[in-house]
């Protein structure tokens, strides 16, 4: 698969066959995933990769955290912030209610929303969940940094035929999952991986997030003398 269509093949699958990876796989992705770019080298990602029942066993600390009465939000680990502006709104409600349309839960239907919101913390049914950790200390351009890393494990994957989702929804449970694979202290979490082959027949992978216009974000400068 060509760079070009590993990228626009790419989407965040929320359905997922249980086919196990081969870990033999699981090791060539993340071998050509170790060239992605970082500043001055640094290198700055730690990568716990999970199934079985140690993933099962992250699942269970997370649900348990949460079925007793202590959901965090993202803003309690700035993660992301406590208000959006318009556009931003504008664009996270857009793909939230696109999905929510495929899946006909309704705006109303809390119930059915909390529970497709849940499944993130299954991994979507995939056989593979990968943690993705950087240290504390570290700041803006190192975060930056592992953006890269993930979005280059996630090309790399789509050479094997495999598919992602990018979860951001386990960091406010950090604490949970960080104690359960046994990462040290001092290490934040970036992000979690869903990995596996994507279930073909589910509806909800047949969402396509749009994207902005280019006009809408990109300026050329110094070009009206060519």
């Amino acid at each position: 698969m060509n760079v070009t269509d590993a990228i626009k093949s790419r989407k965040s699958v929320r359905a997922f066959r249980p086919d196990p990876v081969p870990k033999a796989v699981i090791e060539e992705i993340l071998e050509v995933s170790m060239r992605a770019p970082s500043g001055t080298n640094t290198q700055p990602w730690h990568v716990y990769v999970c199934t079985g029942a140690r993933k099962q066993a992250v699942t269970d600390a997370v649900l348990d955290q949460i079925r007793a009465g202590n959901a965090a939000k993202y803003h309690d680990v700035g993660y992301y912030p406590e208000r959006w502006s318009d556009l931003h709104n504008s664009r996270r409600r857009n793909v939230g209610w696109g999905l929510y349309s495929l899946l006909g839960i309704e705006r109303e239907d809390k119930e059915r929303r909390t529970s497709q919101a849940l499944r993130n913390f299954s991994f979507f049914d995939a056989p593979v969940g990968i943690f993705v950790t950087i240290e504390d200390y570290l700041a803006k351009g190192n975060w930056t940094d592992v953006g890269l890393y993930l979005q280059t494990l996630m090309l790399a994957a789509r050479d094997h035929d495999l598919h992602t989702c990018p979860q951001a929804a386990w960091v406010p449970y950090q604490d949970a999952v960080l104690k359960t694979i046994g990462a040290p202290e001092g290490q934040s979490l970036v992000a979690g991986i869903a990995l596996g082959y994507e279930d073909t027949t589910k509806i909800e992978n047949s969402l396509v997030s749009e994207r902005e216009k280019l006009e809408n974000v990109v300026q050329y400068l110094g070009f009206e003398a060519e």
